[in-house]
C-alpha cells in the first residue's frame, strides 16, 4: 500500500511563505506523477482544487492562480515532492493534499483529482489578511 504523508502547513500572513512536502512509501516513486490539491469546507476531496502537478521527468503544470507564486518540485532520491508557496493570499487557505498517479507512468500529468491513485492525509494552510 502505497502511503504519502505531507507536512509544512501552518499560519501565516498574507505575503508569508509555507513549503510543503510529501514523502512517498513507494519505491517506483520515480513511475509517479505527483499532484498537490486543495480542499476547502464545503467540497469533496473529489471536488479538490488542482494547483500543480509534476511528472517523473520533471514536467510541471499549475493552476492559473498559482502562477509565478508556487513552485513544485520532486526530489526522487527521497521519493519526496514539495510545494514552495510565496506571495500567500488569504484565499490560499485551505487543506492541501498530495496525491501519485500510477498510470502511464508518471509520463501523464492530468489535473483531475479521480486520476489520481492514492492521497495523504491533508496539511492545513492558513492565511490570514
Amino acid at each position: 500500500q502505497v502511503q504519502l504523508v505531507e507536512s509544512g502547513g501552518g499560519s501565516v500572513q498574507a505575503g508569508g511563505s509555507l513549503r510543503l512536502s510529501c514523502v512517498v512509501s513507494e519505491r517506483t516513486f520515480d513511475k509517479l506523477v505527483m499532484g498537490w490539491f486543495r480542499q476547502t469546507p464545503g467540497k469533496e476531496r473529489e471536488e479538490s482544487e488542482f494547483v500543480a502537478g509534476i511528472t517523473s521527468s520533471g514536467g510541471k503544470d499549475y493552476a492559473d492562480f498559482v502562477k509565478g507564486r508556487f513552485t513544485i518540485s520532486r526530489d526522487n532520491a527521497k521519493t519526496t515532492v514539495y510545494l514552495q508557496m510565496n506571495s500567500l493570499k488569504p484565499e490560499d487557505t485551505a487543506v492541501y493534499y498530495c496525491a501519485a498517479d500510477q498510470a502511464f507512468r508518471g509520463t501523464v500529468l492530468v489535473s483531475s483529482p479521480t486520476a489520481y491513485d492514492y492521497w495523504g492525509q491533508g496539511t492545513q494552510v492558513t492565511v490570514s489578511s
